[in-house]
């Protein structure tokens, strides 16, 4: 598999990105239910998608499924019968999985039911109650303070009942059954960078994935609720988990900071090298963390009984922006920009995924002379013509099978896209042969 990411109209893929999370953005999702099913019900035009149902009280090793919840209408009215608080403007107005109610109650107690933020006055904060049975709306502060004694009408049309937790799994078949994992939560009700931006650009990545001709892994792409999603995921595949080699979670990648790599718990895994070494090359500011067992679902991945090698991609992480969690992760937050920036890195995290292999020199002894294959001084008119006579050498030096192209790239100080072209054309000329397992192959 190749990607021309020269010829590649990123900036478009952004736009169209940008278009899906439009479309995903009035919906109300939660852990269960039929927000979710929309969602993937709309994904389905984009991607070919598999969707299974999860009777609620299935046991997930330490966890069980919980109850489904989905919800109509709901508000808050105050003496005149006036909204003060309306579900239909914002669904981030009711504390999610929030129980039925219907009653009129004194303000005193209402505001034990109320959810704010004093920093933001202005912000709707997202609150849910998943394993813990409560009602509640959450508003902004300035709204809070305008509230006035009295009465008021509280009214929650929702439904807590047993049902089903609905994923989504794309599927995408390689040359061999080793898979790269992308997954991202897809709980989040009206948020925008969180994470309707890591859902939209993986759909495009699967999408555009799905497109090529051939591939060298098979992809895996989970559309799952957060936590437990990933541990219903890992405990109905446990047996087949292990093929997973490589993965990234998606998560806020549409705002336009830039772009933060948290390790795999095993922290030098080969997508670890490869998300930095692409980061790096990219001549844009960017951070790493280290793993921690804290986040989103790269903890369940990476928990010691399954130990995966996987990572979690974003830009600025979560918590560290003001409009984290608050109606302020709207569709004027996230940048089509950022959204094409994001799935570039991705496409060149694959690129150097599907070409990192071993090689052998097939004259090992002493430098080959490159000049009489037309190798030194004219490699195909390309530019950097110094830099990659130094990539050949660099190549032919360390292919004695224990180096891989990435390591070569790393040491070499080069990007691995160079040192992957110079390797294609010493194979072309005889000087190299594939290297893996102990065992030389041909072309």
């Amino acid at each position: 598999m190749s990607i021309n990411l020269e010829t590649f109209d990123t900036n478009q893929v952004g736009i169209k990105i940008y278009d899906l999370i439009s479309e995903l953005y009035p919906i109300c999702r939660s852990i269960t239910g039929n927000g979710v099913r929309k969602t993937l019900h709309i994904l389905e035009r984009y991607i070919s998608l598999a969707i299974y149902e999860v009777p609620t009280g299935s046991q997930v090793f330490d966890w069980v499924v919980p109850k489904e919840w989905n919800i109509h209408d709901a508000y808050v009215k105050n003496a005149k019968g006036e909204k003060v608080i309306d579900f239909e403007k914002s669904n981030l107005h009711v504390l999610n999985y929030s129980t039925p109610i219907h009653q009129r109650m004194p303000l005193t107690e209402l505001k034990e039911h109320l959810f704010s933020m004093p920093e933001y006055p202005d912000l709707i904060p997202y609150r849910t109650s998943y394993y813990r049975e409560n009602w509640g709306f959450c508003l902004s502060y300035r709204t809070w303070q305008e509230l006035e004694e009295g009465e008021y009408e509280v009214y929650i049309d929702s439904a807590l009942e047993d049902g089903f937790l609905t994923y989504g799994e794309c599927f995408l078949p390689g040359e061999t059954d080793d898979e790269v994992l992308f997954s991202c939560h897809i709980c989040h009700p009206s948020l925008c960078n969180d994470n309707l931006s890591g859902i939209s650009v993986a759909t495009f990545l699967a999408s555009y994935l799905g497109s090529l001709p051939s591939k060298r892994y098979s992809y895996r792409f989970l559309f799952v609720p957060g936590t437990i999603g990933s541990i219903t995921w890992l405990c109905l595949n446990e047996n087949q988990a292990h093929r997973i080699k490589h993965g990234l979670v998606l998560s806020g990648v549409g705002d336009a900071g830039n772009m933060t790599y948290k390790k795999s718990r095993r922290g030098n895994a080969e997508i670890d090298q490869a998300v930095i070494h692409a980061l790096k090359v990219s001549n844009k500011a960017y951070a790493v963390e280290e793993f921690s067992p804290y986040g989103y679902d790269e903890r369940q991945y990476c928990s010691p009984g399954f130990n995966l090698p996987v990572g979690r991609l974003s830009r600025t992480p979560f918590g560290q922006y003001p409009e984290y969690h608050t109606s302020a992760d709207n569709l004027e937050f996230i940048k089509p920009a950022s959204l094409a920036d994001s799935f570039a890195t991705c496409l060149n995290v694959i690129q150097v995924l599907e070409h990192n292999k071993n090689y052998l020199n097939a004259n090992p002894k002493c430098e080959p002379q490159l000049g009489k294959r037309g190798l030194y001084g004219t490699l195909g008119g390309k530019q950097n013509t110094k830099a990659r006579e130094m990539a050949m050498l660099w190549v032919l030096n360390l292919s004695d099978g224990t180096h891989t192209l990435l390591d070569i790239a790393e040491r070499a100080g080069l990007p691995f896209q160079m040192i992957y072209e110079v390797t294609e054309a010493l194979l072309q000329a005889g000087l190299l042969r594939e290297y893996s397992d102990g065992i030389e192959k041909t072309r």
